[in-house]
């Protein structure tokens, strides 16, 4: 007989956030096993009679906003909670079958048993509170069905780092002594790394701006792992982290009218890169949202998509530039002629030099307190994502308030917008001075 299970939360203890255990029940031919399943949740998380987590409107997410706080775990942390869920009914399930093809008589108590010893196996073999590159492995494969691939590579990044940095000095990275020092220290050792390409025999380092990033992600994932349960040294939180702010390569609209007004009768091809790097510049998609774009999106004078980096929908109205872009291709399956972001990327390079965008672009790097700087042409260094740079800073400078491009971007974050509308000052002191004379 197959056993009936059912999960339940002990409303009769709660902790002090006010979650309650949800527990595990088993019944076979008459009998009852309680199982501790380690996970709490708020009441209202739970739906009893479909056996999930409840799939919370904006509304009601809001109102337990208000009575949890940051207590309230976001919606990824819900996708892993019910992943836990899944995966214990599945051990048990597993566990049955055993029994069955054995033909062995098993009851709840020998299923609980099992499941028990199975949790024991799992934590002696990964043991992931101590070593913390361990736990970036869990930590990965518990988010590589709810992220974004390239989002967890910076992840992957850090236990390189990390691992090399071990090696070095010989001694493990541990939860319990990433403080203030071993930052400093971590800091130096990226400051210093160098890694030769066996087959090119390039040398790469790193400069400040992605060492801060590795920084700033070593601590984004303490705060995680303190969350899930694991001791953290609270000496990290002492060291601060330079930011560094990246160069915002966008079009002006000059630039941009160069390009719309190219004769690509004859190129097929650059025409096609025009229209879909266009349509980035006057709707801020990204390139990967783009290559999602279906004809259901398209929903009148909108369109509504659910955005690929941050799982979030988006609504973006269209304009005119947009409108007639999409009309241009009424006859194609899809609703832009898309190709590979590795060769639209060399293509618009090429578009925008025969459009005669070659202002000269100074970038510069530091590594530790080196300063290096690199001259290009603007053409050299325009990619897909500048579409979007383009349309964050025009729509700026045409009076779009900024919480209102933000909308349309899908950026969450004031802080992160922050880059386009200093560079749009930047702009209008030029063109102040251009027109009026720089003061003396």
């Amino acid at each position: 007989m197959e056993a009936t299970l059912r999960f339940e939360l002990r409303l009769d203890t709660v902790n002090k956030k006010g979650e309650h255990p949800l527990i595990l029940i088993i019944r076979i031919a008459g009998q009852r096993k309680k199982i501790s399943t380690g996970i709490t949740l708020f009441p209202e998380l739970w739906e009893a009679d479909s056996q999930q987590i409840l799939n919370l409107t904006n509304k009601a997410k809001n109102q337990l906003v208000k009575k949890y706080g940051e207590n309230l775990p976001s919606k990824s942390q819900l996708i892993q909670v019910q992943d836990q869920v899944s995966a214990l009914v599945s051990e048990v399930r597993s566990t049955e079958a055993r029994f069955i093809f054995e033909r062995i008589p098993y009851s709840a108590d020998m299923i609980s048993e099992n499941i028990k010893e199975l949790k024991n196996q799992a934590t002696k073999k990964e043991d992931p509170s101590n070593i913390v590159y361990d736990f970036i492995d869990q930590y990965i494969k518990e988010h590589e069905h709810v992220r974004e691939k390239g989002s967890l590579t910076v992840y992957k990044s850090l236990k390189k780092h990390l691992t090399n940095y071990q090696n070095h000095t010989r001694s493990k990275v541990r939860f319990d002594n990433i403080d203030y020092n071993f930052l400093q220290s971590f800091q130096n050792f990226l400051i210093g790394w160098e890694e030769v390409n066996e087959k090119t025999k390039r040398v790469s380092t790193l400069n400040n701006t992605t060492i801060s990033k590795q920084l700033r992600t070593l601590k984004t994932f303490l705060s995680y792992a303190k969350k899930k349960g694991i001791k953290v040294n609270p000496g990290h939180k002492d060291f601060s982290i330079k930011e560094y702010q990246m160069e915002v390569i966008a079009l002006t609209q000059g630039e941009l009218d160069l390009i719309l007004g190219l004769d690509l009768n004859s190129n097929k091809r650059l025409d096609q890169i025009r229209d879909v790097f266009c349509f980035s510049c006057v709707t801020g998609f990204r390139y990967s949202d783009l290559e999602q774009l279906h004809r259901d999106h398209i929903k009148k004078d909108e369109i509504r998509l659910t955005v690929k980096k941050t799982k979030k929908p988006l609504i973006v109205p269209l304009n005119k530039f947009s409108k007639t872009i999409l009309g241009k291709y009424e006859e194609l399956a899809t609703p832009l002629p898309m190709i590979s972001n590795q060769k639209f990327n060399k293509y618009v390079k090429e578009l925008c030099k025969l459009a005669g965008i070659n202002e000269p672009i100074e970038i510069i790097r530091y590594k530790g307190a080196t300063k290096t700087t690199h001259h290009y042409r603007k053409h050299e260094i325009i990619s897909a994502h500048t579409g979007r740079k383009t349309f964050a800073t025009l729509s700026l400078e045409k009076g779009i308030p900024a919480e209102t491009v933000m909308k349309i971007t899908g950026h969450s974050h004031y802080k992160s917008f922050q880059r386009y509308i200093k560079i749009t000052e930047e702009r209008k002191r030029n063109e102040m001075q251009r027109a009026w004379g720089a003061p003396v």
